[in-house]
């Protein structure tokens, strides 16, 4: 990985076929980012939970659950949401109150006044949304700068034909990675849930190390590809099986991106791996280990993440000196991940002051 003024990169796929990627801009204004949540189902119509469709901008979910909890009167732990979206962005999702035998208040949008926070949609529903339910985020992404006036045409068709390394953005890591310092910290002295009552710092570390290991498959051009041992994905879903000898099948349907090398989320139990697949992991632990040994001991059940997804839905649409990117991602994807093969911007690398290998 490269650092420079406090930051450090992982390595790029497209980097090989195109080189590095000119400067970009992205996100000047909230409308430059939007994202809308896909659940791949319709609530049902009734029940005790109120589902609300509301936009925010310039909030973060966390923000938009404390104030919709305050204009409903209800407290916090009674509003569910699915997926954490970006503050500076317009973003469109489901929220839920647990409204029992009752409305919402009728003036509930004079309430949010001004906050950046809009209703757009009321629909009644049996169950709490959970987090993590919903399929899909659609984007539409704006940006500009150097890279656009180069022309990007190449480089996003390769995207769209092999698929895009599916790194944790760097908003993952909070300010400045400020969340990854702390849970370095936390982990190595034992993480207590009073230090971590949303989990947000388990999370930074596991995406950190995770990032760690696909940076190595980058790195030799396996993220794409099946290695004897993997754990093999199906596209869009959770399903996964363990990879044996990897034949013209199996390396065919990788290259349809109908399946993916999969890697791990650290923590407690047996993550599959065998063979050339389970050395990544070793190799991780070695270089990492204070995170790897705090992970096991607070507790967190292991889980594995595709290390690929796909572009869903892709378009590419100019406009004057700017580009429209439209696209949908699986649960979980992160837009930065796709930005940072187009464009180079220092918001698009992660800030670890203080992070060093033996974490």
């Amino acid at each position: 990985m490269s650092e420079a003024a406090g930051r450090r990169d992982w390595p790029r796929a497209s980097e090989s076929e195109f080189g590095p990627p000119l400067a970009g801009e992205y996100r000047a204004v909230p409308e430059d980012f939007v994202v809308e949540e896909s659940l791949g189902f319709a609530p049902e119509g009734q029940g005790e939970h109120l589902w609300l469709w509301i936009e925010k901008r310039g909030l973060t979910t966390l923000e938009a659950v404390r104030l919709l909890a305050r204009a409903a009167g209800v407290p916090q732990r009674a509003v569910g949401y699915s997926g954490m979206k970006d503050r500076m962005a317009v973003t469109r999702q489901w929220l839920s109150l647990h409204l029992p035998g009752r409305e919402a208040p009728a003036d509930l949008s004079e309430r949010l006044g001004d906050s950046g926070l809009r209703v757009l949609e009321q629909v009644r529903h049996p169950r709490k949304l959970k987090r993590g339910v919903h399929r899909a985020n659609r984007f539409t992404l704006r940006i500009s700068g150097a890279a656009v006036q180069a022309g990007l045409d190449e480089r996003w068709a390769w995207l769209c034909g092999h698929g895009v390394p599916n790194l944790f953005g760097p908003q993952r890591f909070g300010a400045e990675g400020r969340n990854l310092m702390r849970a370095r910290a936390v982990l190595a002295r034992g993480w207590r849930k009073r230090d971590d009552r949303e989990g947000m710092l388990l999370s930074a570390a596991r995406s950190f190390l995770f990032n760690e290991l696909l940076a190595m498959r980058l790195a030799d051009g396996s993220w794409r590809c099946l290695v004897p041992g993997d754990v093999a994905m199906l596209d869009g879903t959770a399903s996964q099986f363990v990879v044996g000898a990897v034949d013209t099948d199996l390396s065919e349907r990788a290259t349809a991106l109908d399946l993916h090398p999969s890697g791990v989320l650290w923590g407690v139990g047996n993550s599959l791996a065998g063979g050339d697949a389970e050395h990544y992991e070793q190799v991780l632990r070695e270089r990492h280990a204070t995170l790897c040994d705090g992970l096991e001991r607070s507790g967190v059940r292991l889980a594995r993440r595709a290390l690929r997804m796909r572009l869903d839905n892709p378009r590419l649409v100019r406009e004057g000196d700017r580009l429209r990117l439209d696209f949908s991602l699986p649960r979980g994807g992160f837009a930065t991940a796709v930005l940072r093969e187009l464009i180079a911007h220092p918001t698009l690398m992660l800030a670890l002051d203080g992070i060093h290998a033996k974490t």
